[in-house]
């Protein structure tokens, strides 16, 4: 009698494997359409009723058990939103809860996802519409990412995205290119000092202006001929006062005749040194840094001295005034760059790739997203590219790693045997009864 049990055990674990796995189909159908929805297959295990290899045989039974298959990944598709994302290869976006945020938890949980569509919300972090918030390390306000730890998400905040934000790009560079007359330097020419206006952006995005003044130094007697010699004095003219004095000397003879011989500081502010690997020096203003480019000695690209004509060439300068936000975009290494509408493109953050050693052994949780558990490891931040992660992708989202066709192939094959176990259950009722009907 206890074989006939042992099967009849037997046939309804077959019965309750089944169920799991027509469960497990049924969920990956019905999320066929769920972006970055990772498919759940049903694995079954034999029981071994231990014993004698002789005598009768004691069945039993099948388990079931279920993985979701989180490492699988699923075709990468265009979007028209820049801000969404996928990973194309290892590794998960770092995101939390608006719960946690709106309650003023410092200590944010961290849930991963490999793909999301965020959106900038009323307070202008980006937020998918399950209320996932994407985090990453804020940039410095050079654009320049800090030093974070990567085994610990304290360094993590919400992305914020303001639709109404203003940003200055203060000059850093001017570069004047110009001609000087060569007959000026010249024993008794007298002749009259050259300016150049250039204007320049400042931190606060306003316009403000510098004078780069040319005086020829005449030869001292008993010399004479042409000094071939200038002094250029960078002044701000709302205070008249000198910013740099420097000598710049000519060359007077074949093949660089009319070009930068050396420049020198010069007189009782003579500014920063002059670099001739750069043809730069630098003058402070206000505390901005604003490096003047005059050329380099012996480089036909910079300021001449030839003819009897003073000629600006050019002015050219870097920076813009103020600007507003036109809109953000996630490039392949998680930077989160704002664009505005002056063309000038900044840093506001960054956004790391989680990787743990086990994705299979996360903990699956509601909306597509995970948590780091004791089966998965623990958790790494890497910058995107790096290590073993992939790259995210914007204007992309993943799609599910359901196949359809596979799926209803898998629920015939599980119909079929779920079937096969209610008949086994018939019989050995049957059996039962016959053998009850012995006893009668």
């Amino acid at each position: 009698m206890s074989t006939l049990y042992s099967s009849f055990n037997a046939g309804i674990s077959g019965l309750n494997a089944n169920a799991t796995r027509l469960s497990a189909i049924s969920d990956n159908i019905a999320n066929t359409g769920t972006i970055g929805y990772k498919r759940v297959v049903a694995s079954f295990d034999s029981m071994v009723v231990s014993g004698s290899h002789y005598g009768p045989y004691i069945a039993g039974g099948v388990r079931a058990s279920t993985t979701r298959l989180v490492d699988e990944r699923g075709a990468v598709t265009g979007s028209s939103n820049a801000t969404d994302l996928a990973v194309s290869g290892r590794g998960f976006l770092p995101v939390t809860t608006s719960t946690a945020l709106n309650s003023g938890d410092t200590n944010l949980p961290l849930m991963l996802m490999s793909t999301g569509s965020f959106r900038p919300d009323a307070d202008g972090m980006l937020r998918n519409p399950a209320g996932m918030v994407l985090l990453g390390w804020p940039a410095n306000s050079d654009g320049t990412i800090g030093t974070f730890a990567r085994d610990t998400i304290g360094g993590l905040e919400p992305i914020r995205i303001n639709s109404n934000q203003f940003a200055s790009d203060p000059t850093t560079r001017v570069t004047v290119r110009a001609n000087l007359p060569s007959t000026s330097t010249h024993l008794g020419a007298n002749a009259s000092p050259q300016n150049v206006s250039m204007e320049y952006y400042t931190p606060m995005g306003t316009t403000e202006t510098l004078n780069m003044e040319f005086k020829p130094v005449e030869p001292v007697p008993p010399l004479t001929g042409a000094s071939n010699e200038w002094e250029a004095t960078v002044t701000d003219p709302k205070t008249g006062m000198p910013l740099g004095e420097y000598i710049v000397t000519f060359d007077d003879t074949p093949p660089n005749a009319g070009r930068i011989s050396s420049v020198t500081p010069s007189g009782t502010n003579p500014g920063g040194p002059y670099d001739p690997a750069t043809g730069e020096f630098t003058v402070t203003i206000d505390g901005q840094d604003i490096a003047m480019n005059i050329g380099m000695p012996n480089d036909a690209d910079g300021i001449t001295q030839m003819a009897d004509n003073f000629v600006p060439v050019s002015i050219d300068r870097d920076g813009s005034p103020v600007q507003s936000l036109a809109g953000v975009q996630v490039d392949p290494n998680g930077y989160v760059n704002a664009y505005y509408d002056s063309g000038l493109i900044r840093t506001i953050a960054q956004i790391p790739l989680v990787d743990v050693p086990n994705p299979n052994g996360l903990q699956a949780l509601d909306n597509q997203a995970y948590r780091v558990s004791p089966d998965s490891g623990s958790m790494f931040l890497w910058d995107a590219g790096d290590g073993p992660t992939g790259e995210i992708a914007g204007f992309a989202r993943e799609e599910s790693t359901t196949d359809v066709a596979a799926e209803l192939t898998n629920m015939i094959q599980t119909q079929r045997a779920y079937s096969s176990n209610a008949k086994v259950i018939q019989t050995v009722d049957e059996m039962l009864q016959e053998t009850t009907n012995i006893k009668r």
